[in-house]
């Protein structure tokens, strides 16, 4: 009986094994199933290595933060989207599944930690189908400015592309071991037909995107879908280096990322309601952060899109700038003031002492960021003198400001007696006046393109300095040769009307900015000025026209510059200005 009850133990035991075991097999066989199915083979689009493809996965992804990692790739409305097509195709039309909204904190001082408490800023991040700065308030809506570009003027059909009108070509040959922050050069650098590839590549980092879609016409195109993760970019991803930037008269950074990309840094100097001592030299007047962002929107509200991109950002003075610079020089000028605020001063001709530090608060610091263009070693920039440049000195007089006549001179004077220089310095013109920057006194173009091509309207900070006046001087080279281009006369025309305020446009624009949060980048004051300063150049227009008729009777071709072949259909859309 005692075996009997042993053999029978025995087989339950067995049985119970056998039954485990064969559990276990089906899960296990269950778990195979659902892991293939979540990790198909890429697809040969996904595998494929275009000539970019080593330098982006190596140094765009693997290197970048976890924190950081989702930004590899580009948001799904920037995808097979050819930027060189954009402005043809007039809007690009896209499901709302395209709009995607999500959220992310960004880390004030501790952008690219992970653990301990932070202060932090909570954002939503929209990649819109406009392509706006990709930050938009909650609660926010964009109508004016998303009338404004889907108006026919800002999408009248464009010639394509050619290749030799594009700043930049990539090296087709070197496979992947050979891939290099070289790989990419300027066009004369190229020695043969052979170059193939995909501008809009959703492998390429945004800064190179950005550098690859500048052409002969423009910085980047109307509706561009690299604004956004550019825009993520410079205000979101990890500095891994900070140095002082040679030249100029004021502080500037030069910030690096992970991915290659760097920016322009400059820091918050004085209070955004703060206007410009009147006693104050426009030579001597502060460079203020916000001016170089809002600088940039009003450069693409005009239609302009002749101002690298320009974002806001809270950095961190000791994690992102005194702890990773290699610069010596200015890793000596930091110290802490008083009220335990963290400040530095650098070394440069203006405001570089311990009274005129910069200070965060007490690590965090407002700054601009904005896009680097490419290395002048890639693609040669040439500065030309402005023939309307002031004297920069405190007693002396210009000669164009003692001569009323001067711009006849000008005209007479290569490269302004052919060509479109002459409305192409005039559109700069009117950019200065509306942002009351007296401080034009050089412009630079790509050398490659020659005269034919449009002007870069860099370095904006001294711009909205007072709210309070204005300063006609600034549009003494309209005013003294009355001479416009008809795109945009158009422009400021349809700015002028309720349903496009350049105030309102302006402010929608502008509170896409991640510095919304903390404050408007600029005040109520400063954006009635726009209004005020925009109804004076349509008056000087007028005033042009009607001088040019008592002369020589109706028309005026002397006056406008005929840019706008089909400009009839779109006068019915755009009502000037009372």
């Amino acid at each position: 009986m005692r075996w009997y009850t042993r053999r029978r133990s025995r087989t339950v035991c067995l049985s119970l094994v056998v039954a485990s075991l064969s559990l276990h097999l089906l899960l296990t066989v269950l778990s195979r199933s659902v892991y293939q199915n979540h990790c198909d083979a890429p697809s040969p689009r996904q595998t494929h290595l275009n000539t970019l493809r080593a330098l982006v996965d190596t140094n765009y992804t693997s290197r970048m933060s976890d924190n950081h990692a989702s930004y590899a790739k580009t948001p799904p409305d920037t995808r097979k989207v050819n930027s060189s097509h954009m402005d043809s195709n007039g809007p690009q039309k896209m499901s709302e599944k395209d709009a995607v909204t999500t959220k992310m904190a960004v880390k004030v001082g501790h952008g690219h930690k992970e653990e301990g408490p932070v202060d932090s800023l909570t954002m939503t991040v929209r990649v819109g189908k406009f392509g706006s700065m990709g930050i938009k308030p909650m609660g926010s809506g964009m109508s004016k400015l998303e009338a404004l570009f889907s108006h026919p003027l800002y999408n009248m059909p464009t010639p394509p592309i050619h290749e030799d009108d594009w700043l930049l070509k990539v090296k087709p040959k070197g496979t992947a071991g050979e891939m290099s922050t070289q790989m990419w050069v300027s066009d004369s650098d190229i020695g043969d037909d052979s170059a193939h590839w995909n501008r809009s590549s959703d492998s390429h980092p945004p800064w190179l995107r950005f550098h690859l879609g500048i052409s002969r016409w423009q910085l980047y195109p109307h509706l561009d879908p690299n604004m956004a993760p550019l825009a993520q970019q410079l205000s979101t991803h990890r500095i891994v280096s900070a140095v002082q930037k040679s030249g100029g008269t004021q502080l500037k950074l030069v910030m690096s990322f992970p991915n290659y990309g760097q920016a322009i840094l400059k820091p918050m100097k004085q209070e955004r309601d703060e206007e410009t001592n009147f006693n104050l030299y426009y030579f001597s007047d502060f460079e203020r952060h916000n001016a170089e962002i809002a600088a940039f929107h009003l450069d693409r509200v005009l239609g302009y899109r002749r101002i690298p991109p320009a974002v806001g950002r809270l950095v961190d003075v000791v994690t992102e700038i005194k702890d990773i610079t290699t610069d010596h020089k200015l890793a000596r000028t930091f110290f802490t003031s008083p009220v335990n605020n963290v400040c530095f001063y650098g070394q440069c001709s203006y405001y570089c002492s311990t009274e005129h530090a910069v200070c965060g608060r007490p690590q965090n610091l407002e700054a601009s960021l904005a896009m680097m263009l490419p290395d002048t070693s890639l693609a040669t920039r040439r500065s030309w003198r402005s023939p309307w440049k002031r004297s920069y000195s405190r007693s002396k007089l210009a000669v164009w400001e003692k001569d009323p006549d001067y711009c006849d001179t000008v005209k007479k004077t290569p490269p302004y007696n052919k060509g479109t220089r002459l409305v192409d310095l005039i559109d700069m013109t009117i950019l200065d006046f509306l942002m009351g920057n007296m401080d034009r006194h050089h412009y630079e173009t790509f050398e490659k393109f020659g005269n034919n091509t449009f002007l870069l309207h860099l370095d904006n900070g001294r711009a909205f300095g007072r709210h309070s006046t204005d300063e006609p001087s600034i549009l003494t080279p309209l005013e003294q040769c009355c001479r416009i281009r008809r795109s945009t006369l158009l422009h400021l025309r349809l700015l002028s009307l309720p349903q496009y305020r350049l105030s309102d446009v302006m402010r929608d624009s502008l509170s896409h900015d991640p510095l919304f949060s903390v404050a408007p980048l600029l005040s109520e004051l400063h954006l009635s000025a726009l209004d005020r300063r925009l109804v004076t150049v349509l008056q000087t227009v007028s005033r042009c026209q009607e001088r040019q008729r008592s002369r020589h009777g109706e028309g005026d071709d002397d006056v406008i510059y005929d840019d706008v072949t089909d400009y009839k259909t779109l006068v019915k859309h755009v009502t000037p200005a009372g």
